[in-house]
């Protein structure tokens, strides 16, 4: 009978801190951040998609998906096609937000080509929560 108290404060406990931790971490489909960077010797341009975010004010960090318009000029022979400047990528990677700043780490995958085999790209950027 004396393990009764230790057991209920324990549930209390437990319940309490699941809780806060439930508090602070949630997920989002898009929360206003909109980020530019650079990427594979190009540029891009995007906003935090769907994610999973751990926020303790001021400061928040983000993990999820980034679409985004990649900006980048293709070097081909003369003659041969190339791809558009601006073309629609879908990366992942991490964001951390201080105030209204946010910094990113992105990851985007360049496709396998002829000439060159997929590869996974880190990149950075600077952004602005709205």
């Amino acid at each position: 009978m004396k393990r009764t108290p230790l057991v209920l404060l324990s549930c209390i406990a437990l319940t309490l801190l699941y809780s806060e931790i439930r508090a602070q971490t949630k997920a989002a489909l898009f929360d206003g951040t909109i980020v530019a960077g650079y990427v594979d010797h190009g540029g891009y341009v995007n906003c935090i998609g769907p994610n999973i975010k751990y926020a303790k004010k001021p400061f928040s960090i983000a993990a999820g998906l980034l679409p985004s318009l990649r900006i980048k000029e293709d070097k081909v022979a003369p003659g041969a096609t190339k791809n558009s400047l601006i073309t629609p990528s879908l990366g992942l990677g991490l964001t951390a937000v201080f105030n209204h700043i946010a910094l990113q780490l992105p990851l985007y995958y360049n496709a396998k080509t002829s000439a060159k085999n997929g590869e996974w790209n880190l990149g950075i950027g600077l952004g602005y929560k709205l």
